[in-house]
């Protein structure tokens, strides 16, 4: 497994420091990560800004640091504004992801992150399903033309649970269509995510960390002098103080054949507070999370060393 900061971390999106992607490449080489996942959005890298001479910067900042671009995310909802189906929203998403493979090439990376689509009041479940299927699979044929590969991040409605994220990936069926299998959207629905990762490690080529405490919140109701339950509020902690099982997740993926990126990612705000000493120690932390499976063959380095 190779080890990745998701540069959102340092984008100052949810009252954090804030740096440039050039100044988080350092950040992420400092702290001994062997690349970036790239937040493909301001103030990182938009494609409204990654003109021919940021590009030149930019790869040349990962070449000095000697940092891999590890994962290039996109932020798509391909069911978005379906009231308005006069505007091609999924056409201008496509489009957005197809020069994203471009540029994830251009920067020597391979593998662009999407999301699928959050469930529609003016949409059905099904017609929402076929609308995600289509939009995700046109982007894979569009990602194989630039030799990268679409990785599907079980984070929207669409197709959010370990099962049916499964379904849905048979569903597009694209040999450039794989897995950025997550392990938080399972905990927090109640799923098994070890065995989860068990049967999404083979089409699973990068995953993101973060872990979480779970906060009760209750209403008080003074009619009736008591309190109503709510829902949770899911505060980020450091990876192993959380109710994520990591070491299981990682170990199942590792064991049935992942060898891919491991990104960690700070996406609100930390328990802890949002200096930038808090996000270094963090990262920290990841990092040394992660030193039992960085030198563990996978599953089919093991299969293929047997032989030899």
């Amino acid at each position: 497994m190779r080890t990745a900061l998701h540069t959102i971390s340092y984008s100052g999106s949810w009252g954090q420091a804030r740096l440039s992607a050039e100044e988080t490449v350092e950040r992420a080489a400092a702290l001994g990560f062997h690349g970036v996942m790239l937040a493909a959005k301001r103030p990182h890298a938009s494609l409204l800004d990654m003109d021919t001479e940021a590009r030149r910067r930019l790869k040349a900042k990962l070449r000095q640091c000697g940092m891999n671009l590890e994962c290039l995310a996109a932020y798509t909802n391909f069911t978005a504004d379906a009231e308005h189906a006069e505007v091609p929203h999924r056409e201008m998403q496509i489009r957005y992801v197809t020069e994203l493979c471009e540029l994830a090439v251009e920067l020597c990376g391979r593998i662009v992150r999407i999301f699928t689509g959050y469930e529609h009041p003016a949409l059905p479940y099904s017609r929402a399903w076929d609308l995600a299927v289509s939009a995700v699979k046109e982007c894979a044929r569009r990602a194989a033309e630039a030799g990268a590969v679409i990785a599907v991040q079980n984070h929207h409605d669409i197709a959010g649970h370990s099962e049916t994220f499964l379904q849905f990936l048979r569903a597009v069926d694209e040999p450039a269509c794989r897995a950025a299998f997550d392990a938080w959207a399972p905990v927090l629905q109640g799923d098994d995510c070890v065995a989860a990762a068990r049967k999404l490690a083979p089409l699973t080529v990068h995953t993101t960390i973060a872990d979480y405490v779970r906060l009760p919140r209750f209403r008080y109701q003074s009619e009736f002098v008591n309190y109503v339950r709510e829902a949770d509020f899911v505060q980020a902690v450091p990876v192993g103080e959380g109710i994520i099982d990591y070491k299981g997740f990682l170990t199942a993926l590792q064991e049935h054949g992942f060898d891919g990126s491991v990104a960690y990612e700070m996406c609100s705000p930390l328990r802890d507070g949002n200096d930038l000493a808090t996000l270094d120690g963090y990262a920290r932390r990841f990092l040394e999370f992660m030193r039992p499976w960085l030198n563990a063959p996978s599953a089919a380095r093991r299969r293929v060393q047997s032989k030899t």
